[in-house]
């Protein structure tokens, strides 16, 4: 009898979990606090300022305007690619908002938007560079074909190189620092990380496909379960298409490129 008594609380205990694990958007509503997981490196997205500290890109700008639309106080967490499944369904924060890579992968363990931005790869290489210099000379034997850990990048690129070498660059070291010392030939990025290296850096040339290569929509992230609070998410992203805020955002931060209009 005490055995059954206690299987049932169990049970009941563990579907009360359930339940509670399905209402995200009661708890945020609750909290009075919107909290926003950044990669804080993301040039034109998500990037501190080494210089004022301060968060600035498009998805600042319209995280801020999602915290307006709600009327919650926001909350930056640091995340990355390689953490950001965790982040979320361990509920570090409630909403990923940096440009997310709609890989199928993460699509399978977490819930989309809409698409609001789309790239497609490109190369980096040094403008000295007599190994990379265009598109074609990416893929050939003997070549070190850098990319960031965790990023769409990285599947992408393992599948695709038949005779280049893949080399996957994990923090603290940096793309940047292993092509200027000469550890990588290229390094693959999208349209906003490219943007960071030929707005401040002299000695980048950007390696461009010849035609679409592997383009790629970006959406913002939640965790799984909770339909009321996704539908919230995927409505502001309609409306900031449909009203002018995203192409405004994306305009300010040389991102209009890759708006995905309404």
């Amino acid at each position: 009898m005490h055995l059954i008594r206690a299987l049932t609380v169990f049970v009941l205990c563990g579907l009360s979990s359930l339940v509670w694990a399905g209402k995200l958007a009661d708890r945020v509503q609750a909290s009075g606090t919107l909290r926003v997981c950044v990669w804080p490196d993301y040039y034109g997205v998500s990037h501190r300022n080494p210089n004022t500290q301060q968060l600035e890109g498009v998805d600042i700008d319209l995280s801020a305007e999602l915290a307006r639309d709600l009327k919650l106080k926001l909350q930056y967490v640091d995340s990355s690619f390689p953490t950001l499944v965790d982040d979320l369904n361990s509920e570090r924060c409630d909403v990923a908002m940096f440009a997310v890579g709609m890989l199928p992968q993460r699509m399978q363990q977490l819930r989309f938007s809409r698409p609001y931005l789309q790239s497609d790869i490109y190369g980096m290489a040094t403008k000295s560079s007599r190994v990379v210099q265009q598109w074609s000379d990416i893929d050939q034997a003997g070549v070190l074909v850098g990319v960031q850990a965790g990023t769409f990048m990285e599947p992408i690129m393992r599948a695709h190189l038949k005779r280049a070498q893949l080399v996957v660059v994990k923090p603290p070291a940096t793309r940047e620092s292993e092509l200027e010392a000469g550890r990588i030939d290229v390094f693959m990025t999208d349209y906003p990380y490219s943007r960071r290296l030929l707005d401040n850096a002299d000695w980048a040339r950007l390696i461009s496909p010849s035609k679409p290569f592997s383009v790629l929509p970006y959406g913002y992230a939640v965790k799984q379960g909770d339909d009321v609070w996704w539908k919230k998410i995927d409505a502001f992203v309609e409306r900031v298409q449909r009203d002018g805020r995203l192409e405004a955002a994306a305009k300010r931060h040389g991102l209009s490129t890759i708006v995905v209009p309404k």
